[in-house]
Order: C-alpha cells, then sequence, then structure tokens
C-alpha cells in the first residue's frame, strides 16, 4: 500500500520513500475509519429521523405504522450490541466510534421517549429521568476521560435491555395485560437507570480522586529527579573550581625559595654596575 504512492511519486530516492510512507499511513488510517463497526454506528444515527417520521406519521396512532417504527427501533438497538461486540473482538476501535457511538445511543432513545411522551403515552417525569441521568453520565465520563475511562458495568447493560424492552413495547399499540406490563418493564428501567446512575458518579469521583492523586505524585517525582540532576551538576562545577586553586596553590609554592617568579632584578643590576666599573679601570 505505501508502494504505490512512493512510485507515483516518481523516482525511488530516500525523499520519495519518504512520501510514500506518510501517504500510505494516512491512506490505511482513513480505511480504518469505514470498519464495519463503525458503518453500524452511522446506520444508527441514520435511523433515528427515520424512527421518529414513521412513529409520528398520520398523527402517531396509526397501528401500522408503529409497528414500522418499532421495526426500526429494534433494528437500531441490534446495532448498538453488534458494533461495539464487532469493535473490542476484531480491534476495530477508533476515535470517531468513541464519539459516535454513545452520541447514536442517547440520540435513539431520547427521540423515542420525546416523541412518546408528547404523544401522551410516557408520562414526562420517566422521560426526564432517563434523560437527566442519560446526559450526566456521558458528560460524566468526559470529566474523568482524561484520567480514566468508566467501564460498562453488568448494571448498566442491564439498564440498557431494560430500557429497550420496555420502549419497544411503548412503541407498539398494546392494549389489555400487555400494556399493563409495559408500564412495570418501564419501571424496572427506570429504577436500574437511577441505580446504575449514581453507581457511576461514585466510579467518576474514585477514578478522578485517583487520577489526580497520579498526576501529583508524577509532579513531585519530576521535581525530585530535576533537583538531583541540579545538585549534582552543582556538585561537578564546585569540583573544578576547587582543583583549580589546588593547582595554583601548587604551582606557587613549588617555585624556588628567594627567586621571584619574574627573575631577579636587583641581582642583575648589581652585576651590570660591576661590569660597567671594570670597563672603565
Amino acid at each position: 500500500m505505501t508502494g504505490a504512492p512512493a512510485t507515483a511519486a516518481g523516482g525511488s530516492g530516500a525523499t520519495p520513500a519518504h512520501r510514500g510512507g506518510k501517504l500510505g499511513a494516512a491512506a490505511v488510517n482513513q480505511a480504518g475509519l469505514w470498519n464495519i463497526a463503525n458503518i453500524l454506528t452511522m446506520v444508527r444515527l441514520l435511523l433515528v429521523p427515520g424512527f421518529v417520521m414513521l412513529l409520528l406519521h398520520d398523527g402517531g396512532y396509526d397501528p401500522v405504522w408503529r409497528s414500522f417504527a418499532w421495526a426500526a427501533f429494534a433494528v437500531a438497538m441490534i446495532t448498538d450490541v453488534f458494533d461495539g461486540h464487532l469493535a473490542r473482538t476484531y480491534n476495530l476501535v477508533t476515535d470517531f466510534g468513541k464519539i459516535a457511538d454513545p452520541i447514536a445511543d442517547k440520540a435513539i432513545m431520547g427521540a423515542a421517549l420525546i416523541c412518546l411522551s408528547s404523544l401522551g403515552d410516557l408520562p414526562w417525569w420517566i422521560t426526564g429521568v432517563i434523560l437527566f441521568r442519560e446526559l450526566g453520565i456521558t458528560l460524566m465520563r468526559f470529566w474523568v476521560i482524561r484520567h480514566s475511562v468508566i467501564p460498562a458495568s453488568r448494571g448498566g447493560k442491564a439498564k440498557t435491555l431494560a430500557q429497550g424492552i420496555a420502549v419497544g413495547m411503548y412503541v407498539l399499540a398494546l392494549t389489555g395485560p400487555l400494556a399493563t406490563l409495559r408500564f412495570w418493564v418501564m419501571m424496572a428501567a427506570v429504577v436500574l437507570t437511577v441505580v446504575t446512575g449514581l453507581d457511576y458518579v461514585r466510579q467518576a469521583v474514585v477514578l478522578r480522586r485517583l487520577g489526580l492523586a497520579a498526576e501529583r505524585a508524577a509532579a513531585l517525582e519530576a521535581v525530585t529527579v530535576v533537583s538531583g540532576m541540579e545538585d549534582a551538576a552543582g556538585g561537578r562545577r564546585s569540583g573544578e573550581c576547587a582543583g583549580g586553586t589546588a593547582e595554583g596553590v601548587v604551582e606557587t609554592v613549588g617555585e624556588p625559595a628567594g627567586e621571584p617568579p619574574f627573575g631577579n632584578p636587583v641581582g642583575e643590576r648589581v652585576a651590570g654596575s660591576r661590569g660597567a666599573a671594570e670597563a672603565e679601570r
């Protein structure tokens, strides 16, 4: 894959090969975006407006169109299960998937809850509790994402399953005992929503506290290392200065006694005077 761009660049020198490598890496990263997990996530996003139109068609009370809306909602829930499983199993996790997958989940669930409440089928307080929890946990994940990632718990998975079943039953035009059953299924989903939300808050606080403690410890260790390096450098400079001073003292002390370091100018003048007197004689 990397060879094709290098050939297209013309030549086989070091520079074309380097350019080819960069282009090849970019092509691989771009191709990695279009994997099956991300495609399923995008399909789920595209299903949201279609689901809303099907549910609200003809005033939102036509059983046939609501059955079509239930089918779209069911496909969205199924793709939610499979895209995450495929991404983890085949190492298809991407930055786009990390952001788009929770957005798609919240979009389809939020659209269903709001539409059902607007039609009068579902009390607004249930919609408010679920949406408040989902939005709050999403913001909580971004709050601690710099320190760690809050893992999906079994309770969270059970909550998602309960919500999907309950909302799906409300999307269908059920009557009689099934209508009563869907109410209790929704109550179970609300309880799981609140309990798991509180547990996520607890995990987020603990993870953030541990992350901040680790950052402080790392910063303190870095300061200690830098201080040690500065102390070692200062010790070497002090040793060099002390060595230079000792060598100067040794050189001065080692000169012969009575002989100034720049000769004996007095003796030279006396010898010169004697030579001049002998020459006069």
